[in-house]
């Protein structure tokens, strides 16, 4: 405090020395406030830094007196901020259902799996950022806190980045993340329970393994293996490895099974059936199968009736067809797929042969108008359009009926599978065997039938 005659100018300082204060008092004989005792006040009590002066010089020529005014102001320190991670995807699945346009529901589409693809980043650092110190009125400085550096949730099957601030899957699966303290990537997805309106449709890029049923309407997509342990009903199931039911499939005329390896299931009923290798099971019972490879019914029935298999070598069964005469349709001896892509083939040919017609018959009229001299610009851009058609169409034409020549071929080749009866076949069975076709009239038994030339033949089992 600085007393000057019958002037007392007070300074205080706040507790953090980040702002200073005065307070002026007369005692009634009018003498004037200079500059110079506010400043020599201040100093007093070592304030040096933020000061005022626009405020000092107006209390000078405006005194107020008995009240209190901030002179001085210091500069408050920024603590930094701690670095953090940044989630490239959705740590918080919502199990709640999607309502439609329609009002309706969704309970199939619940999106709980996070597929991920190798060499997918993950999660990444964001950096700390530095604190900014600051200085109190005294002139002195004060530090600040520097933020922390976030450390990343490294779990299964993820790696550091090159410069180290991200993670990467090593491998495809579905991500799962784990209290923030750990990401990890798992190849197999498991539902622990029934495939319902619980879990939705389930696609996944790994394997999946449902512990319970996949009920009727619902979904399951695998770029691997899938693996159910109860029944399957009217779904779908597409898995780019192996399809596994241990129980098996009643599809109730809706039910798909697409594998790009092999179907084993202990029985099939009223589904649509297709893998691109073997497929094996107890009984097949009404359905559509398509196979690239071996159909084989063994165990206790052996069973294939009613419906129809496309099969590419051989069909292995105890019984084919029943003692009532169900029309069951046994196609073997080519890949269904060849022959699906040369069926495709000779349709795309029809249809592009078509175009290349119409294409002409307008080049033609329009080639005549441009000699009448008629041609409007509108006409001139669909004449270019027409003639760029059958230029490509043209081209696209031979490419297909290489393609198709080569399937032809293969199907020719291909020409020689084989159906084996471990028991019988029954009458009602009709079996093709590239080209060559036979329909069974009394039952045979314990037998081979295979083709020679333009006939197929029946043959002892072991043929």
């Amino acid at each position: 405090m600085v007393e000057q005659k019958d002037l007392k100018v007070l300074v205080t300082v706040s507790p953090d020395e980040l702002k200073a204060f005065i307070t002026l008092y007369n005692t009634g004989d009018n003498s004037t406030i200079k500059k110079e005792d506010i400043m020599l006040a201040l100093e007093s009590q070592r304030v040096v830094f933020g000061i005022k002066e626009d405020i000092i010089n107006y209390l000078v020529e405006s005194p107020m007196y008995n009240e209190s005014f901030c002179v001085a102001e210091g500069i408050a320190p920024k603590n930094g901020k701690n670095g953090s991670v940044t989630y490239h995807f959705n740590t918080s699945v919502n199990k709640t259902p999607t309502l439609m346009e329609d009002g309706r529901i969704n309970y199939r589409e619940l999106n709980l799996i996070q597929s991920v693809k190798k060499g997918q980043i993950l999660c990444s650092l964001v950096p700390p950022v530095v604190g900014v110190e600051g200085k109190n009125v005294k002139g002195r400085v004060i530090s600040a806190i520097n933020g922390k550096p976030a450390v990343l949730p490294r779990g299964k099957n993820v790696a550091l980045s090159e410069d180290g601030k991200s993670l990467i899957a090593t491998t495809a699966g579905e991500v799962e993340y784990l209290d923030a303290t750990k990401v990890s990537v798992y190849t197999n997805h498991e539902v622990p329970a029934d495939v319902d309106n619980s879990t939705g449709n389930v696609s996944f890029v790994g394997s999946v393994i449902i512990k319970g049923n996949v009920l009727s309407g619902f979904s399951v997509e695998a770029g691997g293996n899938v693996e159910v342990f109860g029944v399957v009903e009217g779904a779908t199931i597409k898995a780019g490895g192996n399809i596994i039911l241990r129980r098996g499939m009643q599809g109730m005329g809706k039910g798909k099974l697409i594998a790009g390896g092999d179907i084993v299931a202990r029985y099939i009923e009223y589904s649509s059936v297709d893998a691109n290798n073997n497929i094996q099971a107890e009984a097949i019972m009404h359905s559509n199968v398509k196979c690239g490879n071996k159909l084989e019914l063994t165990g206790n029935k052996g069973l294939f009736v009613g419906g129809s298999c496309k099969v590419g070598k051989i069909v292995v069964a105890k019984v084919i067809g029943s003692h009532m005469a169900t029309i069951t349709d046994v196609e073997v001896g080519a890949d269904p797929s060849v022959r699906e892509r040369y069926k495709n083939a000779k349709e795309e040919l029809i249809s592009m042969e078509s175009d290349i017609k119409k294409a002409d018959q307008a080049i033609t009229i329009l080639r005549k108008m441009e000699s009448a001299g008629a041609l409007t610009p509108d006409k001139q851009e669909i004449l270019t359009k027409s003639v760029r058609t059958k230029v490509y169409l043209s081209s696209k034409i031979e490419e297909v009926k290489q393609e198709a020549a080569i399937l032809d071929e293969k199907l020719q080749q291909e020409g020689n599978g084989k159906v084996r009866a471990l028991n019988c076949i029954y009458p009602g069975v009709k079996v093709s065997i590239g080209t060559c076709m036979m329909y069974v009239k009394e039952p045979l038994q314990y037998c081979t039938l295979y083709r020679d030339g333009a006939d197929v033949r029946v043959g002892p089992i072991d043929k």
